[in-house]
């Protein structure tokens, strides 16, 4: 089942089959393709993307839960798909280097975002990948127009590396040096693992 990981806004849950449904329904939504720069899928072909997603060694991806909307207590093990409102994804698909991670964060409910939800997921997986994956350079592909997270990944010290017209859209990125690696654990030291 993985670990959940829990700080004061939001828990990251593993991405199971029980929240492909609600998933499926916000990647309908033509802004959201756009911004994350997806296609639109069936639902048979997320929930396959799902099964790939649990199963690929190269890639991490957590459900991000916002805490305030969880119904009861939290359960490791439960969807708690009424508090679903985003993921946060690696991909270690750089041929050159295993450790070097593409990084994305989608908060998708329009009334979660600006509440800070986006970079507590973001830091909470930064600290996850370089202490269990060893991760040390993070990268994120933005779109130009995405100036939302534009700002946050440079608030959180990612560097504008390139910009690719063709794609209108920015890469950035940001090595894992010894201070960010004490700024993160830091941040992350009342994170509360479940597994």
């Amino acid at each position: 089942m993985g670990v959940s990981l829990e700080r004061e806004k939001v828990i990251l849950v593993p991405y199971m089959k029980q929240h492909v449904p609600k998933y499926h329904q916000w990647m309908q939504d033509p802004a959201l393709l756009f911004a994350t720069g997806s296609e639109p899928l069936t639902l048979d072909q997320e929930y396959h993307m799902q099964l790939t997603w649990t199963q690929d060694p190269l890639k991490c991806t957590f459900i991000v839960l916002d805490k305030q909307m969880i119904v009861g207590e939290f359960l490791h093990g439960q969807p708690h798909i009424e508090a679903m409102v985003g993921d946060v994804n690696l991909y270690m698909n750089d041929p050159e280097d295993p450790l070097f991670a593409e990084i994305e964060i989608m908060i998708a409910e329009p009334k979660s975002r600006g509440k800070g939800l986006g970079k507590e997921a973001v830091i909470m997986m930064m600290a996850f990948a370089t202490e269990n994956l060893g991760i040390h350079t993070f990268r994120a592909k933005i779109g130009e127009s995405n100036q939302g997270s534009l700002a946050l990944f440079h608030k959180l010290g990612f560097q504008d590396s390139s910009f690719s017209e063709a794609f209108k859209e920015w890469t950035l990125e940001l090595p894992v040096t010894k201070t960010k690696r004490d700024e993160w654990q830091h941040y992350v030291s009342n994170m509360v693992t479940h597994s």
